[in-house]
């Protein structure tokens, strides 16, 4: 009862989280790789020939009237490479997004393939040597979870379960936090897993060896990663809510110049500074202007060993008289507060 009772449980989960990216492999061309996505392989052997190719596929829809169509052809994604090398697993690793909380559905048919004939999603992919992994083998009858870290695969997790080559089965994987879920065909063959190897990462589809796999209507509905920097700057305004603007600034490698990685309005992240900003990040000097209805103060913000990692921008509203050492008294306390979140530049990154 539990396994029927998970699945729609998860689909609602899906359809309430805020943000959703589907792959929609109608939008390439035939014998094409989709955008977006880079061709890897973990192991020995050569990368996946990853095309989208034509292939029957049932609807997802309940049928309207009896005589509607149970299935249609439609443009799916393919690994056709026949490369039999044994520990060879192609990936093609969507490289836009990186998620952390996630529900991730998808479609996988096993072709063909004489050593195997596996299909699977790889998850919070650090790289090709580490990630997470989900597969089902129709020739091994097997659905397996299991982790890979520096290219060396893991305890394998899972049971042996009658799996069909040629059709289309559906999976499910559900992470929160350091908990994951994986449901094949409607059902909870694994039990809820605890892992805290990877917390985030990208997504990508998995083979194995010479199998020959198709994959298809593949959504993932994610909770958008938040910057460290723009969460205190949204700690920052809960807390001072008269502020007119609050931005966080950063000294970017190459070229050197400040960008901004939190701000009151999320879209300006990624504009650049002027001098103000380097100056006060290189000298940790304060720096104060003045108009008509506002004043700004900009001032070092510094991590928990002291050290100045960033430039933080105040607007506040000024009243008559208000002098520069009443402006900077009254930004300090904001600073100081956001500092409490700070440790290290490294950290306002990730």
């Amino acid at each position: 009862m539990r396994n029927h009772v998970l699945w729609p449980v998860l689909l609602f989960a899906l359809a309430a989280t805020a943000a959703e990216r589907k792959f929609d492999f109608s939008e390439t061309a035939g014998d094409q790789t989709p955008p977006g996505f880079r061709s890897v392989v973990t192991g020995k052997g050569k990368p996946g020939e990853w095309r989208v190719v034509l292939d029957d596929v049932p609807s997802q829809m309940p049928a309207i009237t009896p005589m509607a169509a149970a299935v249609a052809k439609r443009p799916v994604l393919a690994q056709l490479s026949q490369d039999p090398t044994d520990e060879r697993f192609p990936l093609l690793i969507y490289q836009e997004e990186t998620y952390d909380d996630f529900t991730l559905t998808t479609r996988l048919k096993m072709v063909k393939g004489v050593m195997e004939q596996m299909a699977g999603i790889a998850f919070r992919i650090q790289n090709e040597t580490n990630y997470y992994v989900v597969r089902a083998s129709a020739l091994g009858n097997t659905f397996r979870f299991y982790k890979v870290v520096n290219g060396q695969r893991g305890t394998l997790i899972g049971p042996e379960v009658p799996i069909s080559a040629g059709v289309w089965h559906d999976l499910v994987i559900d992470c929160k936090g350091n908990q994951i879920r994986c449901l094949f065909d409607g059902k909870e063959l694994i039990p809820m897993l605890t892992d805290n190897s990877f917390v985030r990462g990208k997504i990508g589809f998995w083979t194995k060896s010479d199998s020959v796999s198709y994959f298809a209507d593949t959504r993932i509905a994610y909770k958008p990663h938040e910057p460290p920097a723009q969460a205190i700057v949204r700690e920052a305004l809960k807390n001072y809510p008269r502020l007119l603007g609050l931005e966080v600034f950063v000294l970017a490698p190459d070229p050197h110049t400040p960008r901004l990685i939190g701000s009151k309005d999320p879209k300006e992240i990624g504009k650049t500074g002027g001098h103000v900003e380097q100056d006060v990040i290189e000298r940790s000097v304060t720096y104060y202007g003045k108009g008509k209805a506002s004043v700004v103060v900009t001032m070092p913000l510094h991590d928990r060993n002291g050290d100045t990692v960033a430039a933080a921008r105040v607007i506040m509203r000024t009243f008559p008289g208000e002098t520069e050492q009443n402006a900077v008294t009254r930004a300090l306390p904001i600073v100081k507060d956001m500092e409490q979140g700070v440790t290290s530049l490294q950290a306002l990154l990730e």
